[in-house]
């Protein structure tokens, strides 16, 4: 019983050993399938990673990769891209060559542990059932003997007792006999089943159990070299992937030595050039003699008296001053009178009128000190009005600088180019499929692709005459043909609809109401060109919208340049107030505005009012 007891506790550690290592196995299983999925969301980080930082089509970031440092970046983010591929490929591996197999192999040890334990515990039972056979026929055989010896006792006792009958002593010789051939039958039984149990018992412990034992040693080193290889596969996976990492990060590598600093700045300069002149020196203005000041050339207005070839207004191609400065602003400046405005009349008393006339606040200024204002100001580039409303610039692109203009020209060109050719593919297509159903007419209408054949011509004229359009524009920019006049770029739509009030207000130079400061009429003239480019340049400005109305108290005769004549009674328009030199701008209809003295007017302002 020590033997078999033994056996039987060998068996139980046994299948608690096998256990154990069916649960490593299926550990480093969840172990494989955590990496590859760690891998899966790596790989697809990078993907959404790269996917984030890629340049949107048709947008402004696309063109900004033409610069070798974003093309280096780019091309990072591609490699990045084929970096995550590889992550993926090592998730699939992993999954295909490590999990898959060890799952089928786990189920497959299972079966064959069960297997073997199943024939442990068999043979451990009929070894069991051999040796309570062997214990019953050894009982058996030791209660026949003992039977047999009291049987023998009794039966010498009677025959030894004179007193018993011979009848009683032969019933007693005969019983005694039985018990020993009992005895002896019992005997043969014990012997034979004792031979049995010890051959059974022989090839139960040398054939039986070592050959299960071996069996479940060959499985548990299977096992064992299984999850060894399984783990020399998860490293060769990887290392399988290392060289074309090393050629991802070898490209990286070759994208950021490609970066050359000096090739990005000259394409920054030949994106930004403007091809503007650089303005000329500004000329003393003596302010001595009470006599006319003649404005130099590098000054907003200009005299084609003074022997300069070309004023710096005249011209696209010339340099613009103050490019980023509000019309209206420049306009005031230019027009609004610097002189105190005249007292009024000595009938009315100052307290009458409402807004009584005001002391000048600031004495005669020079028109180069309010040139020093704006100039000193922060540029705005929301002044321009394409921007300011939000949408796109003129047709002829000539609010940008010349350089950038003639590129935008160019691109337009070459975009409509590209037009017409795929209008003319067409075009030819249909037209060699008309020919065939002319040829076939049991293949298709030949008279149905008219149609669309002259949708296409029209298309392919509409084309070329914006060509023209276009390459007219680009050629007037390059230099190849005459700066056309105003009334001829009206014709070709060159321009919007320019208000007339704004231009002629912006062509004119003022002068103070007291005449110290005047301008010819060939002046007035000459600036006008030059008025008519600066609105070319930036687009014109709609009117200035009314804040009021006002009433005049008195009548004010405006006989000088900027000012406005006024009848006592009038309504008009405020579209400027005082802004502290005494002088309010006023508008009486789209064409006549103009200053009169505050204090000549009764000023009604309403924030809410709209332009006229």
């Amino acid at each position: 019983l020590f033997f078999f007891d033994s056996l039987q506790d060998q068996f139980d550690n046994l299948e608690k050993h096998t256990q154990w290592g069916i649960d490593v196995l299926e550990k480093y299983i969840k172990f494989v399938k955590e990496r590859t999925e760690i891998e899966l969301s790596y790989a697809k980080q990078l993907r959404n990673l790269s996917k984030k930082y890629q340049p949107k089509k048709n947008s402004k970031e696309e063109e900004e990769y033409r610069y070798t440092s974003t093309k280096a970046f780019l091309a990072t983010l591609n490699e990045m891209n084929d970096y995550a591929g590889q992550h993926e490929v090592i998730s699939e591996n992993m999954t295909s060559l490590i999990t898959g197999e060890l799952t089928r192999y786990v189920q497959e040890l299972k079966q064959e542990r069960k297997s073997h334990f199943h024939d442990g515990r068999k043979a451990q039972q009929h070894i069991e059932t051999c040796w309570k056979q062997l214990e019953a026929s050894k009982r058996r055989f030791e209660r026949d003997c003992k039977e047999a010896d009291r049987a023998q006792q009794y039966f010498e006792k009677m025959d030894a007792d004179i007193n018993v009958t011979k009848a009683d002593v032969e019933k007693a010789r005969q019983q005694a006999q039985l018990r020993h051939q009992m005895a002896e039958d019992s005997k043969a039984e014990y012997s034979s089943t004792l031979q049995k149990f010890n051959s059974e018992q022989h090839d139960h412990y040398y054939t039986h159990i070592p050959n299960i034992f071996q069996k479940i040693q060959e499985m548990e080193e299977r096992r064992i070299v299984r999850i060894g290889e399984s783990m020399k596969t998860f490293a060769e996976v990887d290392r399988q992937v290392i060289p074309i990492i090393g050629k991802c990060l070898d490209e990286i590598t070759k994208a950021a030595e490609s970066i050359d600093h000096k090739n990005d700045s000259q394409l920054v300069i030949e994106a930004f050039k403007s091809g503007f002149e650089p303005p000329g020196d500004v000329e003393f203005e003596d302010f001595t003699q009470p006599m006319k000041r003649t404005v130099s050339e590098s000054s907003l207005s200009n005299s084609r008296g003074d022997g300069k070839s070309e004023p710096k207004f005249g011209g696209k191609s010339k340099g613009k001053l103050w490019p980023f400065i509000k019309k209206n602003k420049l306009m005031s400046l230019l027009t609004s009178p610097h002189q105190p405005p005249p007292p009024p009349p000595a009938s009315a008393s100052p307290s009458a009128v409402p807004n009584g006339p005001q002391s000048p606040k600031q004495q005669k200024e020079p028109l180069s000190h309010r040139f020093n204002e704006f100039m000193t100001s922060k540029p705005k580039i929301h002044c321009f009005r394409s921007l300011k409303r939000g949408g796109a610039g003129p047709e002829d692109f000539s609010n940008l600088p010349p350089e950038q203009r003639r590129k935008k020209l160019q691109q337009k060109v070459d975009e409509l180019n590209k037009d017409i050719q795929k209008e003319t593919d067409q075009r030819d297509a249909l037209t060699k499929m008309k020919d065939v159903y002319i040829k076939n007419p049991q293949m298709g209408d030949a008279a149905s692709v008219d149609h669309r054949l002259a949708e296409l011509g029209q298309n392919i004229e509409k084309l070329r005459l914006e060509v023209q359009k276009f390459e007219g524009w680009l050629a007037e920019v390059e230099g190849r043909l005459p700066m056309r006049t105003e009334q001829a770029r009206r014709q070709s739509g060159l321009y919007e609809a320019q208000n007339t009030s704004a231009v002629n207000s912006c062509a004119q130079d003022r002068e103070s109401p007291d005449g110290s400061y005047t301008e010819e009429q060939s002046q007035e003239t000459e600036m006008k060109v030059p008025a008519t480019d600066f609105d070319d340049e930036f687009d014109d400005e709609e009117p200035l919208p009314t804040i009021g109305t006002c009433k005049a108290l008195y009548t004010f005769e405006g006989q000088n340049e900027g000012t406005i004549s006024v009848a006592e009674g009038e309504m008009l328009y405020v579209i400027e107030e005082d802004k502290g030199d005494g002088w309010t701008r006023i508008r009486r209809n789209e064409d006549e505005e103009g200053y009169v003295p505050t204090s000549y007017v009764e000023v009604y302002l309403d924030k809410n009012a709209k332009g006229a």
